[in-house]
């Protein structure tokens, strides 16, 4: 049975200010031996566009495993369910239904999506003493506190733009100057500084940095300033409905620059619907595609893990759904590793992870964060409304349009 954009047998419980009956897949019911696996996912609110992928992403590598026998850790067989909430992009909120589950039991921690719930949610875990491992939080403040319990498919923030001045300075002509727009929140505004300090240390100029609310609906003043002082390179370490609330906002006033890189946004299929040929040439940071030369254990490949998605869903796929699956994926592994479902061992199986998956390798550095060097994102741009992989070069599968024509002679 297809499940649309919002999976019917997790959805169908949700009440205004309640809680979702859970997602439970019939072989688990069927099963003397569960895993459990709680949290809570944005299904509504300003997150829920990519909450719902990643949501998917949880479901995809349940159903996978369950139909495909279940898994086998210390000898003993077990099948998986889900215990998913939807905390509506409240932080608050998730918290609450994060504590209701450990009063329940619950050992095993799926993260949210956005760093300010993952970083609340978190806390709340590490000091039960359970277990998080999430693809939704990247910001330092996630993994500078000392936890020995929250494990991330990221590197943090501030280490993830480590590799995009090389792509930059891999452009002919190449670029001399950047500027940087941010959001007001701890993702953005550490990524942003990582993004300046990186670019400065590669010999590049930065013109300015442009700090935004949380909540905006007007970049004019932001734009006519980057027009003053124009960039070779705009980077917008903004979340999705501001990266596309800038890109129509440049499309209107005429900011044309010769390359825009925005954070997130362009990975998903309604943002590049929504710009149409106006997309075109834009470029995003991605942690897998479907057509990614990743394979391992479970998913043989990436491609297998895109064609099994897509045999459950109608939504388009994103790294956000494979970043998910990734998860209950590395959870499994390390379970395995350790022979136990116990927390304890369990955690010391995840902190010296380093495992080979459709994902890519996944390996956690000593605070939980992603490996930097081995989970860095790579670079897409968007070529015909779909997105290409144009950096490292061992991974591209398309060369880079540069300079970007301006918006009026997109074709």
């Amino acid at each position: 049975m297809h499940r649309r954009d919002v999976i019917r047998g997790l959805s169908a419980g949700l009440v205004a200010g309640g809680i979702a009956a859970p997602f439970v897949s019939r072989a688990a019911a069927q099963s003397g031996k569960t895993l459990v696996f709680g949290g809570s996912v944005p299904l509504s609110g300003a997150a829920a566009e990519t909450g719902l992928n990643v949501n998917n992403g949880y479901i995809t590598a349940v159903d996978y495993l369950n139909e495909h026998g279940g898994v086998e850790i210390g000898g003993e067989k077990y099948q998986l369910k889900l215990s998913l909430f939807d905390d509506a992009s409240d932080p608050s909120r998730a918290v609450t239904l994060i504590q209701r589950q450990l009063d329940e039991g619950t050992q095993f921690f799926l993260g949210s999506f956005g760093s300010n719930i993952v970083l609340p949610t978190a806390a709340v875990v590490e000091r039960a003493g359970k277990l998080m491992v999430q693809t939704g939080g990247g910001s330092d403040q996630i993994f500078t506190k000392g936890y020995k319990n929250i494990f991330g498919m990221y590197p943090r923030a501030s280490r993830q733009t480590r590799s995009t001045p090389e792509f930059f300075k891999g452009l002919k002509p190449e670029p001399r100057s950047i500027s940087v727009v941010l959001t007001n929140d701890a993702f953005s505004k550490t990524s942003a500084q990582g993004m300046v300090n990186d670019c400065k240390a590669a010999g590049f100029e930065v013109l300015g940095t442009y700090e935004l609310p949380e909540k905006v609906t007007d970049v004019s003043s932001v734009l006519a300033a980057i027009r003053a002082k124009t960039p070779d390179i705009l980077a917008c370490v903004t979340h999705d409905q501001d990266s596309l609330l800038i890109a129509r906002q440049m499309i209107a006033t005429g900011t044309n620059v010769k390359l825009l890189l925005q954070e997130l946004g362009p990975q998903l299929a309604s943002y590049r619907e929504s710009l149409g040929k106006y997309a075109e040439g834009i470029c995003v940071h991605t942690y897998w595609e479907p057509d990614a030369p990743f394979k391992g254990k479970f998913f043989p490949t990436a491609a297998k893990f895109a064609e099994y998605y897509h045999s459950k869903f109608t939504r388009p796929i994103t790294y956000h759904v494979a970043g998910a699956a990734a998860c209950i994926v590395t959870y499994i592994l390390a379970m395995q590793d350790a022979k136990s479902t116990e927390p304890a061992k369990v955690r010391d199986a995840l902190a010296k992870a380093d495992y080979e998956t459709f994902y890519g390798r996944i390996k956690f550095t000593p605070d939980g964060d992603g490996d930097p060097l081995l989970m860095g994102p790579s670079m897409a741009q968007v070529q015909k409304g779909k997105l290409e992989l144009v950096f490292p070069e061992n991974a591209r599968t398309a060369p880079t349009i540069y300079p970007v024509p301006p918006w009026d002679k997109k074709a």
